[in-house]
């Protein structure tokens, strides 16, 4: 079910066959993925870039993170209900996303699941998945949703926007994060970087809400294919901070085993 709402005068919008529409006249297309445009900006760039999608689709695809994605699927259906809508902020190609909504429907859980992402290119791979999720080019910090339209929010990896996520969660409802730990990628970066530095971790603590679970998930991924240590490069920040001279020496690099370190945290929404 559609729920989202003008980004220009946030009146609802409603379906007519092929677009989005507001009372004032707002229209916004639906692509034949079905997915629909809603920034505001005309700037040409925005977000991951078609290869950067590309990589973490490919990277993910085949399961090197499902320690992590068996976490936050069960983290999130640990506070989902039968009819509640999850958010996900940043959903990128959603591989979390998609997870969870398999997860929660072969649970017996009916979920409205929306995904937004910045990236166009993103959010159209992410249709890709068919996974039942309402999907729309947007930013976390202009969420094109209701007040107090949501019960779960998920920010995996995504610049934080609390005013946002404040707004838009009902009473009682919950944000859900997940984060990379001091030591993640370290072996990565040692191989690109002559002086590899460490993750900076900002303790837990959101204004507005307050803590109501916590977790760190360690594992090691042994990457047996430049493709792969490739992959997971080009799907990092990394990948547009680094020299051609830093870059170049993954090139011959055949194998590699990196450690995955994340922090995860559910903080549920105070009443005002």
């Amino acid at each position: 079910m559609n729920k989202f709402i003008c980004p220009v005068c946030k009146e609802r919008l409603i379906k007519e066959e092929h677009s989005l529409k507001c009372i004032n006249g707002h229209c916004f297309d639906i692509s034949r993925k079905g997915t629909v445009n809603l920034l505001r900006s005309n700037k040409a760039n925005h977000g991951d870039d078609k290869r950067m999608v590309a990589a973490r689709k490919k990277f993910l695809d085949k399961g090197y993170y499902e320690p992590l994605r068996k976490a936050v699927r069960e983290m999130t259906a640990r506070y989902a209900g039968d009819g509640c809508t999850v958010l996900d902020c940043g959903c990128g190609e959603c591989s979390y996303t998609a997870d969870i909504s398999k997860h929660l429907r072969s649970s017996g859980i009916n979920a409205d699941i929306i995904g937004i992402d910045v990236s166009k290119e993103a959010i159209n791979a992410g249709a890709s998945r068919h996974a039942g999720i309402s999907l729309a080019a947007a930013s976390v910090f202009d969420i094109p949703l209701a007040d107090n339209s949501c019960d779960i929010v998920l920010s995996l990896f995504a610049p934080f926007s609390g005013d946002e996520y404040r707004r838009v969660l009902r009473q009682g409802g919950v944000y859900i994060t997940a984060f990379p730990l001091e030591n993640h990628l370290i072996e990565l970066k040692r191989a690109v970087y002559d002086q590899p530095y460490l993750n900076t971790v900002s303790p837990l603590g959101v204004d507005g809400f307050e803590l109501a679970d916590s977790g760190e998930c360690r594992f090691s991924v042994r990457l047996n294919s430049n493709e792969d240590i490739i992959a997971l490069f080009e799907m990092t920040p990394y990948c547009y901070k680094t020299s051609q001279k830093d870059r170049a020496k993954l090139d011959d690099l055949t194998s590699l085993t990196v450690t995955a370190e994340f922090g995860t945290a559910v903080y549920r929404l105070l009443s005002e």
